[in-house]
């Protein structure tokens, strides 16, 4: 394999978190008087920290999302991550091929930490990555498309950014890796392939995952 080290998203990537979290964060906008489909929460917040919720709504309509928003929406979503959440089909058996080649891989997430051991432990994933191999926007102070989060999961594992590739689902997650001086590998089981520009490659099964990273 020629990287040193494979970064995976989490949310859309390892489990498929995105259909719940954007369905509850349309609801919850709309619900707090910002109208919000769950095409527009797709296409302006998937792959984002939650900052940026605030920034686009204060950007949009001059108003500030409320003190405990933050608190709710988590609320909202680990709910509904423990009773309805799974692992990306095939993610499980991609794992099982990169341990038994000698491959390092860990998690570089927009969410939070709480929420990517909510949703690694809830889909029986962590076990393959434990803490030391779990990174988050929390870590760096800009999330998505900012380079800061991939650069960090690099540099705590040790391994050169041009030595490393990510596997992004996002516009936003594509950018970064971009940005990093990364190859990256644009899952489009929910994403167009149009719109992650720049993507290295582009991959519809996880199953073909391996191949192109060899």
């Amino acid at each position: 394999m020629r990287y040193d080290l494979v970064i995976f998203d989490n949310d859309g990537v390892l489990v498929n978190s995105e259909p719940i979290s954007n369905r509850i964060l349309a609801d919850y906008l709309t619900e707090l008087g910002h109208p919000t489909t769950y095409e527009d929460s797709l296409r302006d917040y998937m792959g984002a920290a939650v900052h940026r919720i605030h920034d686009l709504v204060l950007e949009r309509s001059g108003e500030r999302l409320p003190a405990g928003f933050d608190e709710s929406f988590h609320t909202r979503v680990f709910e509904a991550f423990r009773a309805q959440l799974e692992p990306v089909p095939g993610v499980g058996e991609v794992l099982r091929e990169l341990a038994a080649d000698g491959v390092p891989y860990c998690v570089g997430s927009s969410g939070s930490h709480e929420r990517i051991r909510v949703a690694l432990n809830g889909t029986g994933l962590f076990a393959w990555f434990g803490e030391e191999r779990i990174f988050s926007s929390q870590d760096v102070g800009r999330g998505k498309p900012a380079p800061d989060l991939f650069l960090h999961a690099a540099k705590m594992m040790g391994v050169p950014p041009e030595r490393c590739a990510v596997v992004e689902d996002s516009p936003l997650g594509v950018r970064a890796a971009l940005a990093a001086g990364m190859d990256v590998y644009g899952f489009t089981a929910m994403t167009p392939g149009e719109r992650l520009t720049g993507a290295t490659a582009l991959f519809s099964e996880m199953k073909e995952l391996p191949r192109l990273l060899q």
